[in-house]
């Protein structure tokens, strides 16, 4: 077998081991390899790619996260209802996902987004989730999806704290740092790459009295703020 053969097939070995570590991730496994490609094609690559699938994806997801909400809050008012499913369905929720199930590394980009980082981009990665989710929806129906979704997201509900709700991450260590009469977090802009049109933030916040020292990326520096005050808030509330 010549080298560039071996090396082919090492890479599809990958893959496929990678797709299988996927399905058992989301407890459900395609039974049309074209459709999970589809879903995890970014137009850069060629067509057809994600952007249908995305589009269909998005408005399952709402349904479903929604279902989902009003089940599991029965006294929370609608008002409660509509910013929680927006902290679950926004960029970022998706993004964190989409890194827990490693979707950057089995999607396809040209050549040009692979080498700008584009596999660990916020809005690509979301972006393929709910394109992955369209799929399942064309493939097996809604109440796959249901079931789907309710897994994914059953660890952030049964960690929620209804006094947060609809709080973003940068507000709630404020507040939690005003509360312990503490200074405010300093936000510190580490990096800018890519391109004018599709730019990386990479941003810092450090709160000196508790010694942390978080890093966030984002698409936008608000975006990267909010990643990093994330993390630095459930690091301050773990010294509880």
């Amino acid at each position: 077998m010549s080298g560039r053969k071996f090396l082919s097939q090492g890479i599809r070995e990958l893959k496929k081991q990678r797709c299988e570590i996927l399905f058992h991730k989301i407890g459900y496994t395609f039974r049309q390899p074209e459709l999970l490609r589809e879903a995890l094609t970014h137009r850069s690559y060629g067509s057809p790619n994600n952007e249908r699938l995305e589009f269909l994806g998005d408005s399952i997801l709402n349904c479903a996260v929604s279902i989902m909400l009003y089940r599991s809050f029965p006294a929370l008012p609608e008002g409660d209802l509509t910013r929680l499913r927006a902290n679950f369905v926004n960029q970022q929720a998706l993004y964190t996902l989409a890194i827990g199930l490693d979707l950057g590394d089995l999607i396809q980009l040209g050549d040009g987004e692979r080498k700008s980082g584009g596999h660990r981009r916020p809005s690509i990665l979301a972006d393929a989730l709910e394109a992955v989710i369209g799929a399942i929806y064309l493939e097996s129906g809604f109440n796959e999806v249901e079931q789907r979704v309710v897994q994914l997201y059953q660890p952030l509900i049964e960690n929620l704290d209804p006094e947060t709700l609809g709080k973003d991450p940068k507000t709630l260590l404020q507040e939690y740092l005003q509360g312990r009469k503490m200074a405010l977090p300093e936000y510190t802009v580490l990096s800018t790459s890519g391109d004018a049109h599709s730019q990386i933030f990479r941003v810092t916040c450090k709160i000196a009295q508790f010694k942390i020292h978080t890093t966030g990326e984002g698409t936008s520096r608000r975006r990267a703020e909010q990643e990093a005050a994330r993390q630095a808030y459930e690091l301050a509330t773990m010294r509880r």
